[in-house]
């Protein structure tokens, strides 16, 4: 009995911080995420979801928190796909480094289990909007499952938002250019590259023999986790970043009647017009850098959104690693710049970045139903001097956006403002 009133104490101090209270966001500029937007408008927010938004004020009990917004922006909160959140601490102590397995063909490996809810990242990248993301594994050929997570929880079980939901593989490239950024190499080819899409082909044979075979002794965890992309439970993103490496691998994949994602895509403006004939999904990296070859235009990486945008092919933005994913609302913003209509740049990041990871029936957008999961700005959240985020809410709990970075700011202007 005495274990019994302990664990009873416990829920009941535990219990309040997960509490679905009532908000009722009045007044400002909603981005729904899908292309439209609603002037002063109102949204009310009830156990954990989204159970009002229009222009007419709903009505409230007594209990509802009612927070004015006039003047202020509302977004769906941001989603970082193919980050290392969670997974990554500092890229330089191999200790906080937990997003690789030893091995090559390594599709059980999860990345859920190895997601760090306590990471000192995650409160920094929240505090720009960015409130869920998901988390994929590295290394070898097939690195493991990802799973996209809330950027709030006490562990991994409570973070997660979507478990499992696709197997990585890594296609080989055809060239390797070399140099730097500074001083740009040549190309060379890749002599292994038959070899290595043959030794794909060989295991992506045997998963898809295994998965006809009725009488199985003993499970293959390898081989049983691959069952997941033919059952459409999982998909298939296959990491690739030059033109003809992404043909080759979108028509593998179709091969065993499998529709992909691809992550990279470099140059899938050079293959825009076949993503959008076969309608692949896209999450698009490196617009922020420079180009690959010599003999594109410097803006190329910038303009490549926009591109994709005007042959309909549906795609996501994305930044690697871990905190540069506080940049990925500004990644948005540039593509603006270089042609990106505003909606289809925020919709990069929230409507299209939900519906690719296939959870777009419950985030991504702000519409009744969907789970509460959203922020406030001050000004453009797409902008640098905009994005001031000063409330946000994840699966309709109030989010603190304190993080180390303003603690430091806190400490060192006070000591500063001491010494004046």
């Amino acid at each position: 009995m005495y274990k019994i009133y302990i664990a009873i104490i416990f829920c009941f101090f535990i219990t309040p911080s997960f509490a679905q209270n009532q908000f009722l966001l009045e007044g400002g500029k909603y981005h729904i995420g899908n292309g439209s937007t609603i002037e002063n408008a109102f949204l009310l927010i009830s156990e954990g979801k989204i159970s009002y938004i229009g222009t007419q004020r709903p009505a409230i009990d007594a209990s509802t928190q009612v927070i004015s917004c006039a003047g202020k922006q509302i977004y769906p909160g941001f989603i970082a796909l193919g980050s290392t959140v969670g997974l990554v601490e500092i890229e330089a102590v191999r200790a906080t480094v937990d997003n690789r397995e030893v091995g090559i063909f390594n599709p059980n490996v999860r990345s859920l289990v190895a997601f760090d809810a306590e990471s000192q990242i995650i409160p920094t990248i929240r505090s720009n909007g960015i409130l869920m993301a998901q988390s994929i594994p590295s290394g070898g050929v097939i690195p493991g499952t990802s799973s996209v997570f809330n950027m709030d929880g006490w562990n991994w079980e409570d973070a997660v938002f979507q478990e499992d939901i696709a197997i990585h593989l890594n296609w080989p490239e055809r060239v390797m250019f070399t140099g730097w950024w500074a001083e740009p190499g040549g190309i060379q080819k890749n002599e292994q590259y038959l070899k290595q899409v043959a030794e794909i082909k060989v295991f992506f044979d045997q998963a898809a023999a295994y998965r006809q075979n009725k009488q199985i002794i003993e499970k293959n965890l390898k081989l049983e986790s691959m069952k997941a992309i033919w059952s459409g439970s999982k998909r298939l993103y296959i990491h690739a970043n030059l033109g003809n490496a992404m043909m080759d691998a979108i028509t593998f994949a179709e091969s065993y009647g499998i529709k992909p994602v691809i992550v990279g895509g470099k140059e899938s403006w050079i293959v825009a017009d076949f993503l959008a004939e076969k309608k692949i999904d896209v999450i698009l990296r490196a617009t922020h850098e420079l180009p690959s070859r010599q003999d594109e235009a410097i803006d190329q990486p910038f303009r490549t959104p926009s591109v994709l945008h005007a042959k309909g092919v549906r795609f996501a933005l994305s930044m690697e690693g871990a905190w540069k994913q506080r940049n990925l609302p500004f990644q948005a913003g540039q593509a603006i710049g270089f042609g990106l209509p505003y909606d289809a740049a925020l919709s990069s990041i929230t409507g299209n970045a939900a519906a690719i990871a296939g959870i777009g029936d419950r985030v991504g957008t702000l519409e009744k139903g969907k789970t509460a999961t959203l922020f406030v700005s001050e000004g453009d959240a797409l902008d640098m001097l905009g994005n001031q985020v000063i409330r946000a809410f994840i699966d309709g709990r109030d989010i603190d956006l304190d993080n180390k970075h303003k603690a430091l700011y806190r400490k060192y202007k006070a000591k500063y403002d001491a010494e004046k």
